[in-house]
């Protein structure tokens, strides 16, 4: 596949879970994920970006995983044959449990479907234990082996988190649970019979992710023979309470917590405007990673580079310095109404601060800037041929943007944000090395802007709207006044023709203002329950046979050709 920045291509962000097919299970798979290929391929599109598909927790964020390593489950297509262990009567048993047309309804609904494909990997793991051949034994003791360096970590975490209770949080367990090595003696120490349901419990385990790796390498194959590229998504953290943190706790500041500066772009979340946004992440100990090479980012990157031709480094600034925390995220309603001086009554002294440290001076910036370019040399160098952008956006030093291209980075253009002198930057002047695009999974989509904007007259978030929307007719080359636009005949078919149309790379849409919909997958700052449920309205088989979207598509479709994407 040609992905030189010479070749400019298009792509459509779009988060797993959100596709439907006909006879899913509540969520969104890589069976859907064939059908999303397959469709935009035909329309002319050369890349889909997903989210990170790593394994998620409570809180089901992708951005907050309980392994950097392992695939999340719920992505594997799940049907008789599909891994070859599953028959038709286990899957069918399985499904008898459950009403999978209620399933299947509204949003994503993560405690059934996790409880549904584990049963269902259970029968597919019973029958694979009992009668495997030889051949297919020998390939899943290969693949324990050939990822042993995480595996082994990954699968005591996952059986600890059964014994307490469906609890990752490591730091509450009984002692004996606390550590690998404390784990490991526990076990050991247990009757025969014990001992072996957990060490069975922990081959199942690493059953899942052997079909996991399997099916995702079968899709990789199938992109490739449509001519489509996948774009994956590697976060800059990890979650506190994930197999990582637990079995390299001596890799990581487990006091200080990753985030984001004060951005008051984000009106929905105070709490963000006032301090910033607090993930939670642990912060990483360098030079303990320096010691043994970066080891656990290079399999990070090598696990990534498997499945996908190009990725994404999100928060990428977070490897020059990172705005960290002093607190939990769950203390932030706590700290949300103090003042600087009672904040610092309650953490000791310790404020919220860029580490390891700020940019005030030359010679900070010197270092950070030093230091940053040494980390992603790291992930440069296990990348080997896959592409890699950075998520650049935000507040960022002057130093970053620079770097990344030294560096071989493909930064993002928000043609909304780009601005020089108070005017729009003309996409004929992006850096040929970037990638552009309206909205992030982070963002309001353009349709819910153009309601908002003409919503509630005079508040904030219509004003906000508006001028979003000012900004971008002005990068499309339109009228400014939006309130004399049509947005199906006037901005849709402008706005998708200048980012087509502009220096970058890669010019990719989000799912949502591909199809002009309003709705949004996730709003930064909050926990709320919704964020990462929100599925598409219809399936893709219904999208495709749709003439309203056949037309859309159709327009799509000559848009690039014409600014030569296709």
């Amino acid at each position: 596949m040609n992905l030189s920045p010479e070749n400019k291509i298009a792509g459509v962000l779009v988060p797993l879970f959100a596709l439907r097919r006909e006879d899913d299970l509540g969520i969104g798979d890589l069976g859907a994920l064939r059908e999303f290929i397959d469709w935009i391929a035909e329309i002319g599109f050369t890349l889909v970006q997903l989210l990170p598909i790593n394994e998620t927790g409570a809180d089901n964020s992708p951005y907050n995983a309980i392994s950097a390593m392992a695939i999340e489950p719920t992505t594997l297509h799940l049907a008789p044959g599909s891994p070859p262990d599953l028959t038709r009567e286990a899957f069918e048993a399985a499904l008898a449990e459950v009403d999978p047309v209620s399933l299947r309804r509204g949003r994503a609904n993560y405690r059934r479907v996790k409880e549904l494909k584990q049963r269902i990997c259970e029968k597919a793991f019973a029958k694979f234990s009992s009668c495997a051949d030889e051949r297919r034994r020998f390939e899943f003791k290969r693949f324990c082996e050939e990822e042993s360096s995480w595996l082994d970590d990954y699968a005591l975490f996952r059986v600890l988190i059964e014994e307490n209770n469906g609890s990752s949080s490591w730091d509450r367990w009984p002692s004996r649970h606390q550590s690998t090595e404390s784990a490991r003696n526990w076990i050991r120490d247990l009757p025969d019979d014990k001992q072996a349901t957990l060490t069975q419990r922990g081959d199942f385990f690493c059953y899942v992710q052997w079909i996991a790796h399997q099916q995702w390498r079968d899709v990789k194959a199938h992109a490739e023979q449509r001519g489509v590229a996948l774009m994956g998504d590697i976060p800059f953290g990890v979650s506190y309470y994930s197999a990582d943190v637990f079995s390299r706790p001596d890799e990581f500041l487990l006091d200080w917590f990753g985030g984001a500066p004060p951005e008051p772009h984000f009106k929905d979340d105070a709490f963000t405007q006032k301090w910033g946004q607090n993930w939670g992440i642990p912060l990483y100990r360098w030079s303990a990673m320096r010691s043994n090479n970066f080891q656990w980012w290079r399999e990070r990157v090598r696990g990534t580079r498997r499945i996908f031709h190009l990725f994404r480094i999100d928060h990428v600034q977070g490897f020059y310095r990172v705005y960290a925390f002093p607190w939990r995220p769950q203390r932030n309603k706590e700290f949300l109404p103090l003042n600087q001086h009672q904040m610092l009554e309650q953490t000791g002294g310790r404020a919220p601060h860029f580490v390891p440290r700020d940019d005030e001076t030359p010679e900070h910036r010197e270092a950070n800037k030093r230091e940053g370019e040494e980390y992603l040399r790291v992930i440069m160098d296990e990348a080997g041929a896959a592409r890699v952008a950075g998520e650049d956006l935000g507040v960022v030093p002057d130093y970053v943007r620079p770097s990344l291209r030294s560096l071989g980075i493909a930064g993002f253009k928000i043609p909304q944000w780009e601005m020089r002198d108070g005017m729009i930057i003309p996409g004929d002047r992006y850096d040929r090395l970037s990638v552009a695009t309206y909205a992030t999974h982070d963002h309001e989509p353009i349709r819910a802007l153009w309601e908002n904007a003409f919503d509630t007259p005079d508040s904030d978030p219509e004003q906000q709207a508006r001028a979003t929307l000012e900004k971008i007719a002005l990068f499309a080359g339109l009228n400014s006044k939006i309130n004399e636009l049509d947005f199906e005949k006037d901005f849709y078919p402008a706005i998708m023709d200048a980012l087509f149309s502009c220096n970058s790379w890669i010019a990719i849409v989000m799912i949502t203002d591909l199809l002009a919909r309003k709705y949004r997958f996730n709003v930064p700052g909050t926990r709320a329950n919704l964020n990462w449920t929100r599925r598409m309205g219809r399936s893709i088989a219904q999208l495709r046979s749709s003439r309203k979207e056949q037309k859309r598509m159709q327009l799509i479709h000559d848009l690039l050709e014409k600014t030569g994407r296709v």
